[in-house]
């Protein structure tokens, strides 16, 4: 984490915000999608204890906004990025190239490590 910092310092996000975003930016593309607080903390795995801080700052930043499902479980939260959020993945862009360069591994072999790395989270969880 700390290898991050300087890339995203300049952004004003942590590593565990930038997370959260990259899913929100994956997930905002066509169709957007607008996905509840309970699905955002299974696809990153963290707990709504664990979430809830990270987005109320994301929130308080103007990067994201939570609203009450309309017509269903009014418990229930919707997270989607603002314009802000949505002009900040732009910015962002840089920051795999920038963290891949520091590594000095080529795109082949991050790739090669990224599917290892996938495969074993699947068996974990299964």
């Amino acid at each position: 984490m700390r290898t991050y910092r300087p890339l995203l310092d300049p952004l004003g996000l942590t590593y565990p915000q930038y997370l959260v975003m990259l899913v929100l930016w994956e997930w905002q593309r066509k169709p957007p999608q607008h996905p509840g607080v309970k699905a955002l903390g299974e696809r990153l795995q963290l707990d709504s204890g664990t979430l809830t801080p990270l987005l109320k700052r994301l929130e308080a930043q103007g990067l994201v906004q939570r609203e009450r499902v309309k017509g269903g479980d009014e418990r229930q939260l919707q997270v989607s990025l603002t314009a802000a959020g949505e002009r900040l993945r732009e910015q962002a862009g840089d920051v795999p190239r920038a963290l891949m360069c520091s590594t000095g591994m080529s795109k082949e072999q991050v790739m090669v490590l990224r599917s290892g790395l996938d495969q074993l989270l699947r068996e974990l969880q299964e």
